[in-house]
């Protein structure tokens, strides 16, 4: 039987205000448990929250930047349940009036297609505490630090089929985020998670299967493989005669696998309803216009122009506009006269394995933009072959100058000289009569042997091209 997955995305973004949503308390990371947790995250008697309101600023630029409806008011109402780290007993939500309505987000896929996801919703909320069970033996402490940090949870239509379009659509949301600048995108801090909600059926079939919540993903790699797992468990319960039960499960990396929690809960036994402490929001047209004024380019629509406006592949694309601040660096060194597509080679390929290397960040790499838009100059200009240009990359990073200091320091300068070159070319045909009879004799490759004679020769200085071009010449019959 051929079966088709459905997949929904709930993810949870942490909006970068400095205080909470409904407080004054900090949000910053890091600090002692409960030092950051005032009366209003407590919920004791007699406090009253007040919204904050660069959290409703955040909100409306996200619902902006993916076309969505801004609802002109919205409501904050209360979503009752017990949990230790919950200390009003109800959680400060929004439910049937979102402050962000139906909108779509273009995943770049790695293949370089682009897919079309919808987007049903976001609304506002409050964070929980968080709840630890390795700090004291037989006992489980409670930290309210997190209780009340802003949340936006963006809630995406079942329009995704694979584990690998969902882990791109929450990739991709991670990227609009930290360009808009409403989220820091710290997935191993917490500030961005998702809850993955996975069906199967027949493929073909218009009704959706019954599904199941996988909750608090927090990596791009575990959001895949625990799709994939619960696909697979579903397809052999329904195979093997077996029903799905609706339920919230939980994933385990260590076992690759997804384990029950508990039966999955309807919206009705939260008991929803209209915070009496809070006003509903207003949001006016003049505040829809400033946002709207702050929006920065796109991914998407950065994506689209280096591919339209540079010429660079949908998949140089996508990897180069994934991070801003990449995408920053490379167009400086555009800007800085690098040719685009040597560009983009130069930041994927050596300047990325070097950062990787010394598990540095893109801001703060010791090849300014400026140094390597005259590093490709020099290569371009055949001051420097691919083999010189590397090594005065090394040098770059090593902090030894500018780009024309260590060319003149290290002697990188390629040999172009066609008399030296040809009386080289000459000397190394000469001294193997052998290799010149295999070519002569069909054998192609052969030339390869005398490329790397030649370079040997001059130290890997010499114009590949022109190297190419006399030894084509002085291997004629």
């Amino acid at each position: 039987m051929s079966w088709e997955a459905v997949i929904g995305l709930e993810v949870h973004v942490q909006l970068a205000t400095r205080s909470k949503i409904f407080s004054g308390a900090s949000t910053a990371f890091g600090a002692e448990p409960n030092s950051q947790a005032c009366a209003v995250d407590l919920g004791l008697p007699g406090v009253l929250p007040v919204v904050n309101g660069e959290a409703v600023r955040m909100a409306v630029k996200f619902g902006l930047a993916i076309g969505a409806e801004i609802a002109p008011f919205s409501v904050f109402d209360r979503k009752n349940y017990f949990y230790p780290d919950l200390p009003k007993g109800y959680q400060i939500s929004q439910f049937a009036h979102p402050i962000v309505g139906r909108g779509e987000l273009a995943v770049a896929m790695p293949d370089g297609s682009e897919k079309i996801v919808g987007i049903t919703r976001a609304h506002l909320e409050e964070d929980a505490g968080k709840s630890v069970h390795d700090a004291y033996a037989g006992m489980t402490g409670i930290d309210l630090n997190r209780a009340g940090t802003p949340l936006l949870e963006v809630v995406s239509e079942p329009d995704i089929r694979t584990p690998e379009e969902a882990a791109a659509y929450f990739r991709q949301m991670h990227t609009l985020v930290r360009y808009l600048g409403i989220c820091d995108g710290n997935l191993a801090e917490g500030s961005m998670r998702c809850d993955a909600n996975v069906s199967v059926r027949e493929r073909g079939a218009a009704e959706f299967g019954v599904r199941t919540e996988i909750k608090n993903i927090n990596s791009f790699r575990f959001v895949e493989r625990a799709i994939a797992y619960e696909i697979e468990r579903q397809i052999d319960v329904l195979e093997s005669g077996g029903r799905i039960v609706r339920e919230t499960r939980l994933y385990d990396h260590e076992r690759d696998e997804t384990r029950s929690m508990r039966t999955k809960e309807e919206s009705d036994d939260y008991r929803y309803f209209p915070d009496p402490d809070l006003l509903p929001v207003h949001i006016d047209q003049a505040l829809l216009e400033a946002v709207r004024e702050e929006l920065p380019e796109l991914p998407a629509a950065r994506r689209h122009r280096y591919v339209e406006t540079l010429g660079l592949s949908a998949y140089d694309a996508g990897w180069l506009t994934q991070e801003p601040e990449t995408a920053a660096y490379f167009e400086a060194v555009v800007a800085a006269g690098g040719d685009a597509k040597l560009s983009a080679n130069w930041v994927m390929g050596e300047l990325s394995a070097a950062l990787n290397r010394d598990e540095r960040a893109i801001t703060d790499s010791p090849v300014t933009p400026d140094q390597l838009a005259g590093l490709i100059a020099r290569l371009q200009d055949d001051t420097l072959s691919s083999r010189t240009a590397k090594t005065l990359f090394e040098g770059l990073w090593a902090g030894e100058g500018e780009v024309d200091e260590i060319i003149e320091a290290r002697g990188l300068k390629q040999v172009s000289d066609t008399g030296e070159l040809k009386a080289i070319v000459e000397r190394v045909v000469a001294d193997n009569p052998g290799q010149v009879e295999q070519f002569r004799a069909g054998k192609d490759k052969v030339l390869g042997f005398f490329v790397g004679q030649v370079m040997k020769a001059t130290q890997g200085k010499a114009n590949p091209k022109q190297v190419n071009e006399l030894l084509q010449e002085a291997l004629k019959p």
